[in-house]
């Protein structure tokens, strides 16, 4: 793949992608995404929020070359995707774990797959380890760990082949609130220093105020971009301290207005 310089690392250009299966307002054609324009730079993390089925998903796979849009093009550093895209890693809300390898075995697999030679491999996978607070289980199977500990494996194994962007989709979304606070802050001081651009998709807007440089708020199904606001905050950035800031409030209830979660204001009063 040729790099254009200075070109985004994530551009799609009128995307449409629409699906043949039965649906019963539109027939046999199930529309998830139209006409979306979007670009990241190096370094941005965006976050994408919008109501369930308005194709945030389907957006990360295209990215990705899982999938291939009905219209428009998907550019990775100013190349069009056309197959699957090595250069990103891809974090989901499920896990996806190997249950037959260990924690060792699971975050060492994408170095193992590229050839990294075993001694290399074993210090990087233990510097990862400590990295997300798992020292002591290095030799625990998925089944014996709690659904945060497995999100920091799948973390880990995110990020140890230093992917150039990430595809986040929803990634801490089934946690506890406790856990996703934790993994925030720890995705946070992992990711930051990497300059790596990152697709966030979330239904929690504190989790995308906290974490986003822009947010994109979708429509509902066919999803289109229906809003591009920027998050006015200094990094680093910590949950509880930038809750009560006038800035954080002002585009809580502007993203809240958006999806219809707060109504906006009426006669000089909150509804």
């Amino acid at each position: 793949m040729t790099i254009v310089p200075d070109s985004p690392v994530i551009q799609l250009q009128n995307l449409s992608k629409w699906f043949y299966k039965w649906d019963s307002k539109n027939g046999n054609v199930f529309e998830a995404v139209r006409r979306v324009n979007l670009s990241v730079q190096r370094g941005e993390l965006v976050a994408i929020i919008g109501p369930s089925g308005c194709g945030k998903s389907t957006l990360l796979n295209m990215i990705a070359g899982l999938m291939r849009p009905n219209y428009g093009t998907v550019l990775y550093h100013g190349a069009k995707v056309h197959k699957v895209n090595t250069r990103v890693g891809y974090m989901t809300q499920r896990d996806t774990l190997i249950p037959w390898l260990t924690v060792q075995g699971n975050i060492g697999m994408p170095l193992e797959i590229r050839g990294v030679p075993p001694t290399r491999r074993r210090q990087m996978v233990a510097e990862f380890v400590d990295l997300v607070g798992l020292k002591g289980f290095e030799r625990h199977y998925p089944s014996e760990l709690s659904g945060g500990m497995r999100q920091r494996v799948a973390l880990a194994r995110t990020l140890i082949y230093e992917p150039e962007s990430l595809l986040m989709d929803e990634p801490f979304g089934a946690l506890d609130a406790q856990t996703r606070l934790m993994l925030q802050r720890e995705f946070q001081r992992l990711w930051q220093p990497s300059k790596q651009c990152a697709l966030f998709v979330t239904h929690d807007l504190g989790e995308a105020i906290l974490l986003a440089d822009r947010i994109i708020v979708m429509s509902r199904r066919p999803g289109t971009v229906r809003a591009e606001l920027e998050v006015p905050l200094p990094r680093p950035r910590d949950h509880f301290a930038i809750q009560g800031t006038p800035a954080y409030v002002q585009l809580h209830e502007g993203l809240g207005r958006l999806l219809g979660i707060v109504r906006p204001e009426n006669d000089g009063g909150r509804q």
